[in-house]
């Protein structure tokens, strides 16, 4: 995955709530390649002017968007389309728990603010104003130079900084890993089915 540091440029704003994963990318399109999810993200909403196919937003790295986004079915296609379409950071109120989850594994950022924070930004980023999204110091830096802090899991924070998933941030500790299966083995042959009799100890990490 792309580490995630900081991110500046255009927040397309699709203040809409309960935009669910079916909304995102639609069941029929989840065979289609990955690489070719983008064309298909949020087809049911693509009216004439949608506001991800207007010039100031394509390619917009930012999108900022209602309450309850990605609800729905679990779906990890919903945040592939989404990156499909450039899309880096999403800024809602709340999110649907898969989706949120599924985010993390995929190298996107789902930032929690307010709601007045998120209209706020929306109004300001309308004309295509650029906001900043900076995970080293959890803050976004809205076009009029406001700063919105935000929270987020300590160890979700340090995988998209890393750009690592859960098991890429487990094995970054495999030598420390391995030294306590061995102590362990020493400890408790027991316990070890391969150290019992003579046998070797299984030093690969996480098994």
């Amino acid at each position: 995955m792309q580490p995630f540091s900081i991110v500046s440029g255009p927040a397309a704003p699709l203040m809409r709530q309960d935009i669910d994963t079916d909304v995102i990318i639609r069941i029929e399109h989840v065979n289609v390649p990955r690489a070719e999810l983008g064309q298909w993200a949020l087809e049911p909403l693509r009216a004439p002017g949608f506001v991800l196919d207007q010039p100031m937003f394509r390619g917009a790295p930012i999108l900022l968007t209602g309450a309850n986004f990605g609800c729905g079915s679990s779906r990890e296609h919903a945040v592939w389309a989404l990156q499909g379409l450039g899309i880096r950071c999403v800024i809602a109120s709340s999110y649907g728990d898969i989706f949120f989850a599924n985010c993390f594994q995929n190298g996107m950022l789902p930032v929690t603010l307010p709601e007045t924070a998120v209209v706020s930004l929306a109004e300001q980023a309308a004309r295509g104003a650029n906001v900043t999204v900076d995970l080293r110091q959890c803050i976004v830096i809205a076009p009029d130079g406001t700063q919105h802090a935000f929270t987020l899991d300590p160890v979700r924070r340090e995988m998209l900084l890393e750009g690592v998933d859960e098991l890429g941030l487990t094995l970054r500790s495999a030598t420390q890993i391995t030294a306590w299966q061995r102590e362990d083995a020493l400890r408790r042959p027991w316990a070890i089915p391969n150290s019992a009799g003579g046998g070797s100890v299984n030093t690969d990490p996480l098994m």
